[in-house]
């Protein structure tokens, strides 16, 4: 029990001794997640919008050849339909209004 009181003691001097540095380590710390974690936010919505435009530059549904299928989605380049690479596609026609 006298161990106790003693390290109790110890401590409490330790911690005196340090308060007057540990509150502005501590703001400061606190302040860096607080930005650390909106910087993280901002960085994903952006990605995710730049990730969006670039998607929706994909012509596949407005061409003639994509079927809606899962199992053979365009006759004519079925490796490339629905992708990134099928943005500058040389096959896109457009499809008829009619069809």
């Amino acid at each position: 029990m006298l161990f106790l009181q003693l390290l109790l003691q110890l401590l409490h001097v330790v911690l005196t001794f340090l308060q007057p540095i540990l509150v502005p380590v501590c703001f400061v710390l606190a302040w860096g997640l607080a930005i650390a974690t909106l910087w993280t936010i901002t960085s994903s919505i952006r990605d995710t919008v730049a990730r969006g435009q670039k998607m929706h530059q994909i012509p596949c549904s407005g061409c003639q050849f994509f079927t809606n299928d899962y199992r053979l989605k365009c006759t004519v380049q079925p490796s490339l339909a629905s992708t990134e690479k099928a943005i500058d596609c040389n096959d896109f026609r457009a499809r008829s209004p009619y069809s």
